[in-house]
């Protein structure tokens, strides 16, 4: 593996410039100057009332760092609308006034191409652009494209793309590896975050990152792109772990793995993946480039039989969430470890409460009754760890086939989620929700009748958007003791990085610390 820690390519991180007038544009270059941008591509066509001499003068005698000029039409995707002769004079005067880098659509190239390398021979460099409609091209169209953009003398080519599934990116990735010119090249959208974040590893030219306070479907941020994955270090060597769930924005696994890699000087990078189909995934993203991953909503229970092999736990529990890719064969093996994550994290709770008492005992779940809300993944991970420590449990769920399931795996007892409303838990229960209610955004709901919240001994959450849910809130003011999703995060997190890395032991003091920090 290359070295960890230092700068190990050439890419460069780009921030796009829509703002409307001229006086924003030379603001937000200083500000994305600020935020780690490495140059800044400004879009003239947003800017309203565009007066080309003017408005280049004013933006390249500005420029604290290398600008790239575009005018994007609307034919191909862009702002523009005006008369093409006067769009394509603004270029060539960029151009001539020293624009670092100027944009030009593949189908006007060529010839312009010509005309300014003649002109200017020791100006700025050309970029040829081709912005695609619909799902991403095959590898063999794709290279078609390619030779035909090399063709105009481009000194960088890029390829923007609207991927509808993440393994039209493999595709991406195939041409950033084997273009004979610098190129870039991603897709949009949600679906295509990874080709921005695991550009520098197949040897893309630019990475790009949004502004603070302006988001943009599809790009990481600025502050992301420097601090959680610091792309300078990331190089073809890196092994890529992810996050395979849908949806993936909620995810804070990236803040917590990145830092985690680097301090224990361990050459990978870990970025959220959309999934939308389990089978084309795993059919597309088979190379050893693609070491591991976790595994979150709602795949836990439907990744198992996609796994070669499965850890006991794991198969007991019928849910994984964490896969590995055995070097010596390929093969994907299946763990969990949120059963003992979120377990531990329940009986520390209650061995300090019970230390401050003066009693201890060796689980203090033994004979309690456990309340379970969810029978997907975490719920069944959870439901099993509550079994093996002598907890009685019972598991609500909207499908109550679903929960007779898993109470029969745990000799425990189903309930359908509606009667929860109603239920009364015996003093001194415990309650897990394993859902998602009260996730980021819709924070406002719990999933039990607050009224009875003052019989449960402890309240555990697992979701951790965010840190104190409402659940978590209302059971402290009932006094119950309170465990964060949070912890079991941060415990199953540091199991992952065992099976991650090979078996290394993680710096768990490191990892609660940016937990405690970021979290």
């Amino acid at each position: 593996m290359g070295r960890v820690g230092v700068l190990t390519n050439s890419v460069m991180v780009c921030a796009p410039l829509m703002a409307q007038s001229v006086e924003q544009m030379v603001i937000d270059m200083q500000s994305a100057r600020a935020q780690g941008a490495d140059v800044v591509e400004v879009r003239l066509d947003y800017i309203n009332n565009l007066q080309p001499r003017k408005d280049l003068e004013t933006i390249i005698r500005n420029k604290r760092l290398p600008v790239i000029i575009v005018c994007r039409p609307k034919w191909e995707g862009g702002q523009y609308e005006g008369d093409e002769h006067t769009r394509l004079e603004a270029l060539r005067l960029a151009h001539e006034l020293g624009a670092d880098y100027v944009d030009f659509e593949l189908k006007v190239a060529s010839d312009l191409i010509e005309e300014l390398k003649n002109k200017h021979r020791t100006g700025g460099k050309v970029i040829v652009s081709s912005y695609l409609n619909g799902t991403t091209p095959s590898k063999e169209n794709m290279s078609h494209l390619v030779a035909s953009m090399q063709a105009t003398r481009a000194d960088i080519i890029k390829i923007v793309s609207n991927a509808n599934d993440i393994t039209e990116l493999e595709r991406i990735f195939h041409l950033l590896s084997h273009s004979e010119v610098p190129a870039v090249a991603y897709s949009a959208g949600e679906r295509g975050l990874i080709s921005q974040l695991l550009c520098p590893k197949f040897g893309g030219a630019l990475v790009y990152g949004s502004m603070e306070g302006n988001p943009i479907p599809g790009l990481p941020t600025l502050d992301s792109l420097r601090e959680a994955y610091k792309v300078e270090c990331i190089n073809s060597d890196t092994k890529v772990f992810g996050l395979l769930s849908k949806p993936v924005n909620h995810s804070k696994g990236p803040i917590l793995h990145n830092p985690t890699f680097r301090h224990a000087n361990y050459n990978g990078v870990y970025v959220p993946m959309f999934v939308d189909d389990l089978n084309k995934f795993f059919d597309v993203y088979a190379s050893p480039d693609f070491a591991g991953y976790s595994v979150g909503f709602p795949y836990k229970e439907a990744v198992v039989k996609f796994c070669d092999e499965v850890h006991p736990l794991a198969k007991s529990i019928g849910a994984v969430n964490t896969i590995i890719r055995r070097a010596s064969d390929g093969k994907l093996i299946g763990y969990n470890t949120d059963c003992e994550g979120s377990i531990t994290a329940i009986e520390d709770a209650l061995k300090e409460q019970r230390y401050i008492n003066g009693i201890s005992s060796n689980s203090p779940l033994a004979g309690k009754q456990f309340v379970v809300v969810g029978a997907g993944g975490a719920g069944r991970a959870i439901a099993v760890g509550a079994k093996s420590r002598g907890a009685r449990v019972i598991v609500f769920d909207v499908d109550l086939e679903r929960a007779k399931s898993l109470a029969q795996a745990v000799s425990g007892e189903a309930q359908h989620f509606e009667s929860l409303a109603h239920f009364h838990p015996e003093n001194g229960a415990i309650l897990a929700n394993a859902t998602p209610i009260g996730m980021h955004p819709s924070t406002d709901r719990i999933p039990v009748a607050e009224a009875t919240l003052e019989n449960y001994k402890l309240v555990f959450d697992a979701v951790y958007t965010p840190r104190k849910t409402r659940l978590l809130k209302d059971a402290d003011a009932a006094g119950a003791i309170t465990v964060s999703g949070v912890e079991m995060f941060l415990r199953q997190a540091i199991g992952q990085f065992k099976l991650f890395t090979g078996r290394r032991e993680a710096p768990k003091d490191f990892m609660r610390e940016i937990v405690l920090a970021k979290f």
